[in-house]
């Protein structure tokens, strides 16, 4: 795992060949390998996820000096093919336990949340549009039981419409908050970031996290109703990722595994169509597995 820690050299150096490094990461997104035991290197896995590093090598280094906890600040050390470089920061993923970390997380992101939108966007960060809407409609509802298709497609209807209002790391899991010696020690892999809906970093912590870790998140962040309710919609919406990913790489396992988490979180959201409108299921609306 890894990010730049404040005050360390600039000095990258070239890419390390082909052959050296050892691949530690096994990321959807990007290969990440260990050069020289200090630095870290990342590749795109597809070409789509070439912009969200190119990303991170903005947006990070002007981010970094604003929050209250170590992120990497990467630079691209080659163009074809891209790779982005930065300093290893040795940590552990979190596993949810921790009073004191519990605070750190919250007081790290809700800083990260009070960051300016506007000055990020001077910066490059985007806008994050609901791209996900028509493979989530047209792929995975399908899928799901008939029961709790109208339940999905509400649920699809809310996310698509929530405020994008700050900046957020967008994929705010265990395996990207690193704990040292008992403290936090760093928040990394910050390919999805952009400008959005602040109750999506909130899903694992309020949903995921064990029961006391996500009442001292939610009393540290000072969650309100509103927000709460969103996060419980972006909870909801995480194994659809999963449903998507299994499909593409044609991994069966993968993607029913996902389709089980699509229902079971389905269930813990209320009957109820989103206010205005409501979803109705096209015709002809029938299970299928695209191609990607």
């Amino acid at each position: 795992m890894s990010a730049t820690l404040p005050g360390m050299g600039e000095d990258r150096g070239a890419p390390s060949d082909d052959a050296a490094g050892d691949p530690f990461d096994d990321g959807w997104d990007a290969e990440a390998r260990l050069v020289d035991g200090r630095w870290v290197e990342r590749t795109p896995r597809r070409p789509e996820r070439e912009e969200p590093l190119r990303r991170e090598a903005r947006l990070l280094p002007w981010l970094a000096p604003q929050l209250p906890v170590a992120v990497p600040r990467p630079a691209i050390v080659r163009e074809d093919p891209l790779v982005v470089r930065h300093e290893l920061l040795a940590g552990e993923p979190w596993d949810g336990h921790g009073v004191g970390i519990a605070r750190a997380v919250a007081d790290a992101v809700r800083s990260l949340h009070r960051v300016s939108a506007t000055d990020a966007r001077r910066v490059g960060v985007p806008e994050l549009t609901p791209d996900w809407y028509d493979d989530f409609a047209d792929v995975v509802l399908p899928l799901v039981d008939e029961s709790l298709r109208q339940r999905g497609g509400w649920l699809l209807d809310r996310a698509a419409a929530h405020p994008t209002s700050s900046v957020v790391h967008g994929d705010l899991g265990p395996a990207h908050l690193l704990v040292r010696d008992g403290h936090l020690g760093g928040i990394i892999d910050w390919s999805d970031c952009g400008i959005g809906d602040p109750a999506l970093d909130l899903a694992w912590l309020l949903h995921g996290a064990p029961p006391a870790t996500a009442e001292v998140v939610s009393r540290g962040y000072g969650v309100k109703r509103g927000l709460r309710a969103r996060v419980l919609d972006w909870h909801a919406l995480g194994p659809w990722h999963q449903v998507l990913h299994g499909l593409r790489e044609e991994d069966e396992d993968l993607w029913r595994d996902g389709l089980v988490g699509v229902e079971e979180r389905l269930r813990l959201l209320p009957d109820e169509p989103p206010s205005p409108g409501r979803w109705v299921p096209p015709l002809g609306l029938e299970p299928r597995l695209r191609r990607f």
